[in-house]
């Protein structure tokens, strides 16, 4: 899906970055990561669902063997808030004691989740863990995260698309958008 329209309905108020972009954005940080990274092996743990493009085109872009694990972590249940209580909803299948675990998110809002995420994995033993996101809002921040690698901080508004949704809705657009209001109002 590549349009602010779908099934002929606005969708999109607002581009914020098309494919090409994000693309451009993900190698930046590939060779970022490269330099960080050499001579070690990584561990990305992608957090799901919303990060499965990121993590895809991110891996894609480096030029090395990584390894890929997968986690889901929920603390919102059916609503937008957060209930405050973390649950995983689906486990890592690797050992990450003694790795670098490199956690790769869609995007960070208010980093409450994201903390609890990074506490667990510390208290399994790895040499290091650091987040790398695609988006971040630091308007929203609730709490400070040292996030290693950005992609695009944005402004404090709903967005979807490349991974990102509404009611399981608009993770194939192929560029990010803020979402109309007419669509979730």
């Amino acid at each position: 899906m590549d349009q602010r329209h779908v099934e002929g309905d606005l969708v999109l108020d607002e581009t914020l970055f098309t494919e090409e972009e994000i693309l451009a954005r993900l190698k930046e940080l590939a060779a970022e990561i490269e330099r960080d990274y050499a001579g070690r092996d990584i561990l990305l743990v992608g957090v799901l669902r919303g990060a499965v493009m990121v993590m895809a085109d991110l891996a894609r872009s480096l030029d090395r063997h990584v390894e890929m694990d997968w986690m889901a972590v929920s603390s919102y249940g059916s609503g937008t808030k957060s209930s405050g209580v973390v649950r995983i909803l689906k486990d890592l299948d690797t050992d990450v004691s003694g790795r670098d675990v490199l956690i790769v998110e869609d995007i960070i809002d208010t980093g409450l989740t994201l903390s609890w995420l990074i506490t667990n994995l510390r208290s399994r033993g790895p040499a290091s863990v650091e987040i790398a996101t695609l988006l971040r809002k630091p308007d929203a921040v609730q709490t400070e995260i040292d996030v290693k690698y950005v992609g695009f901080d944005i402004p404090n508004a709903f967005v979807v698309g490349y991974g990102l949704d509404f009611s399981e809705k608009y993770r194939n657009l192929r560029c990010i958008g803020t979402l109309a209001p007419h669509v979730y109002s």
